[in-house]
This record gives structure tokens, sequence and C-alpha cells, in this order.
């Protein structure tokens, strides 16, 4: 079991701590560029996505630049709330409500049917310990990376938030073990600071404690452990799940895959990224969470400056998200509470209508060959 270790954040050195802000950032910016580098490929076969692209990842949904969709959105509102309530769940978790009613009337071009269900009970008044509906989907893991890194020494408390932001959405025992698994690992990668991967019968054993007693979860972690024993390809993992035509968004496909890929490829931004895109399915989703995975890991300084520069998305573009990574890392160093960082979001449904634009004319495009 990969223990937490005692010492308390706030009493690290000057230079770990410059290393945690890099590594905080990375996570964020990962989430982004992974979204953003994955959302033109969305529901491709890796076949379609080969004859498309080629060996080349960029951002290209409108010529070479690049937008972000849900995947980033909801993990800037988790991030925003976790920094106005590091200490109090309940308020964590209708703070974090109040972002998701609000989001929806801005009309997002994009939205899982179980979050769209969980949101309209939310503006029929249901609290958020009531509001989720009974959903296996990925959306809870692809914004729950922040969770682990402000509570990496407090285990207890990342099971509460782990728990309030996945129920908030999604009530399937399912959802809160990928989610729980995503946070632990990042968990890990705040607390340990280490240049290696973890042991894999320590880390699989942190895993498998996520869902006890889920047979479909342990089946899955036999698996992981079986081809990290072979040193298999990403590829070949997602073959032997027979998602041949790519990672759905149901929670068992979407988090064994990406975690394979992190510790397969630990410490290469760019490889674990682009084996995880390259085999299709919901891609934005996958790609935003194995590059907070990879971006916690290596910080923000290897990913790969391109990617950075081509993302061109508002408000949540790269200068927003180093300043809500100095803020949120504030709060991690601190467990202090702090302001959120603030946004012009009168216009943010003018950037949603611009982008389903963009998207509706990317999907057409994809009508036509190479097929």
């Amino acid at each position: 079991m990969l223990e937490p270790s005692t010492a308390p954040r706030h009493e690290a050195n000057e230079e770990s701590a410059i290393h945690f802000r890099e590594r905080i950032h990375g996570m964020l910016l990962g989430t982004a560029v992974g979204d953003s580098l994955g959302l033109p490929a969305e529901g491709l076969t890796p076949q379609r996505i080969r004859r498309w692209y080629g060996e080349e990842w960029r951002q290209r949904l409108l010529g070479s630049w690049g937008m972000v969709s849900d995947d980033t959105d909801h993990t800037v509102f988790l991030t925003q709330s976790l920094i106005q309530h590091p200490n109090q769940t309940d308020r964590f978790a209708r703070r974090l409500a109040r972002s998701l009613r609000w989001w929806l009337v801005s009309l997002p071009p994009g939205i899982g049917f179980g979050t769209l269900r969980a949101i309209a009970k939310l503006w029929l008044a249901f609290p958020p310990h009531r509001s989720g509906v009974f959903s296996a989907g990925n959306g809870p893991a692809m914004r729950i990376a922040p969770v682990g890194a402000l509570f990496a020494h407090e285990p207890d408390k990342l099971d509460r938030y782990v728990k309030a932001a996945t129920t908030l959405t999604h009530t399937d025992p399912k959802a809160q073990t990928g989610a729980m698994a995503i946070a632990r690992t990042v968990a890990w990668i705040v607390r340990e600071e280490s240049t290696t991967p973890p042991a894999q019968h320590e880390w699989l054993t942190m895993l498998r404690s996520c869902g006890p007693d889920d047979p479909d979860w342990q089946q899955s972690m036999d698996l992981l452990e079986e081809h990290l024993q072979q040193e298999s390809s990403v590829q070949d993992v997602v073959d032997a799940m027979g998602l041949f035509r790519g990672v759905t968004g149901y929670m068992y496909h979407t988090v064994p895959v990406v975690l394979y890929a992190w510790h397969r490829h630990f410490g290469d931004f760019a490889t674990t990224l682009t084996q995880v895109l390259a085999c299709g399915g919901d891609t934005d989703t996958t790609g935003a969470i194995v590059g907070a995975l990879a971006g916690a890991t290596e910080g923000v300084q290897n990913i790969p400056s391109p990617w950075i520069e081509n993302l061109h998305d508002w408000p949540h573009n790269p200068a927003f998200l180093q300043q809500l990574s100095e803020r949120f890392a504030d709060v991690c160093l601190t467990h202090t509470p702090g302001r959120p960082v603030r946004r012009f979001v009168g216009a943010v449904p003018l950037r949603n209508l611009f982008q389903l634009v963009v998207v509706l004319g990317h999907g057409f495009r994809r009508l036509l060959p190479p097929y």
C-alpha cells in the first residue's frame, strides 16, 4: 500500500515548493492540452485516426488552433471550488453545483447525458448529495485530479471530497471507484515527488483498494498487472479489453487505460498522451485525464511548447490556467481558503456558440475521406 507521508505541506522547503507549483501548473495545463488535442478526434476509431492524422498530433479543430471542452471546464470549476472551500466538503459541493448550473445555462456544445440529467435536477432544487443519477460515465474522473493534489497528505479528506464531487452527478459506485483511482494516483505523484514510477505491486494494491468489493474493477486491475509485466503497448491493453473502435466513456474502460499509459510511459508527457489518443474513442476525456496525470508528474516544462502556444481558447486559455494554478498552489501549501480567479462570464455563451459552429464544421469535414 502506498502510505502517505506525515510531513505537512506548509513545511516544505523553498525548492520543493517551486517544484510543487510546477506540478500543479502542469496538471491543470496538461488537462487542457490533452483535451484540446483529443477533441478533434473524438469518436474516431484508431484506424480512422491513423488515416486522418498519421503520426502527427497537434491542435487542429480550427486550422492549427485548439479549443477545450467540458473536461477542462469542469476541472476549472472544481479547482475554483477547492480554492474557496478546502476545509468544508458541503460548501465545496454547493459551490461546484452552482458552477455546473450556470455552466448549463451558457449552452455548452458538448455535455454527457448523465451530467445533463444531474444538472437538471440541481435546477429543480435537488441538493448536491441527491442530484446525481445512476451512471458509470467517466465525467467524475475527468475533473478529479485537483482533489488528489490538495489532499495528498490527508487521505480521509481526499475520500470525502472525491465522494462529494462524484455523487453530485454520478451515483453508480463504479464512478466513485474510477474517480478515486485517479485522485489517489495524483496524490501519490504530489506526495512522493518521484522521478520513477511506483512499484507495480504497491501501486496496484492501492488501486485495488479503490473498489475492493467490485469484481469488474478487480478484473481490470488483473489486466493491468498482466500487461505491465509484459510491457505491452497501450493499444495492446485496449485491444485486450475488446475496445477495437476506441476507448469508451465507461469509467472502467477509460480509467484503466489512462492509468496504464501513465505508468508505462512514465516521465514522457508527449508519448503518454499520444499513445492514449491514438487508441481513439472518447479522446478529449482520455486526453484530459492522462494529461493531468502526466502534467502533474513532469511539470509544465515538459509539455511541448507548440501544444501550449496553439491552445487558443477563452476564458480557459494558458494565461488563465497559470493564474489558476498559482492561486490553487497557494491553497495547497497553506490549506487556507483563497479567492477564486475572476472571469468575465457574460461572453461565455458567445464563445460556446462560436465553438458549436466550429465543431459542426469540423464534424462535416470528417464525413469526407479518408475513411
